[in-house]
């Protein structure tokens, strides 16, 4: 059973299209107070109006994330989790072996820039960095945008074809396990027989 969670805990940051997403909520009770909201429907219209709308219109409710990333920040600091709290579950280690996910074709073009922005902006802190990126990604040029998604597709056949050679590798490791136990299997009655005779003599 899932513990219980701490009621002083800070209320979890929100993103600027959560933000967004909770205005359209709002607008559209005010509006249709009687109206039954279907959640899948209007999760996707409100995507794709936040899709349509320029950075100008955003910064908004990106303001309103940047304000509310400082205060979960400043409430976290004074925070004092309870007894238990914060425990995770041990993770799977990864086979250091297997082949790397693919990236997408976001992270290939912020791969790429990432350097440079930083150069040109020694100040900036990872969060600022990665909206950067996230913005100049928006205003890219579709030329510029199916370059990375071709290069995308091109790390992900790589991947396909390296976990393939990967997963055969690990199936004829454990084959080749398997049949060296079934060997000492044998070996081990055998020497068992041998030495009830030798009792007998």
């Amino acid at each position: 059973m899932p513990g219980k969670k701490d009621p002083n805990k800070p209320r979890g940051r929100m993103t600027g299209y959560a933000y967004f997403v909770q205005t359209c909520r709002e607008e559209h009770k005010r509006k249709h107070p009687t109206d039954q909201v279907v959640f899948a429907e209007f999760s996707r219209k409100c995507a794709k109006r936040w899709k349509s709308m320029i950075d100008k219109e955003k910064n908004t409710f990106t303001d309103m994330a940047e304000k509310d990333r400082i205060r979960y920040e400043r409430e976290m600091k004074d925070y004092v989790p309870m007894a238990g709290e914060g425990k995770k579950k041990k993770k799977k280690k990864k086979d250091p072996n297997a082949p790397k996910r693919p990236q997408s074709a976001f992270f290939l073009f912020c791969a790429d820039r990432r350097s440079a922005l930083k150069a040109e902006n020694p100040s900036f802190t990872v969060g600022d960095i990665a909206r950067e990126l996230g913005k100049k990604w928006a205003v890219a040029t579709a030329e510029t945008k199916t370059k990375y998604t071709l290069l995308g597709e091109k790390e992900k056949e790589k991947y396909n074809k390296n976990m393939e050679k990967y997963r055969a590798q690990q199936q004829s490791a454990k084959s080749s396990n398997s049949k060296k136990k079934e060997k000492k299997a044998p070996e081990s009655s055998e020497s068992s027989e041998s030495d009830s005779e030798s009792d007998s003599d």
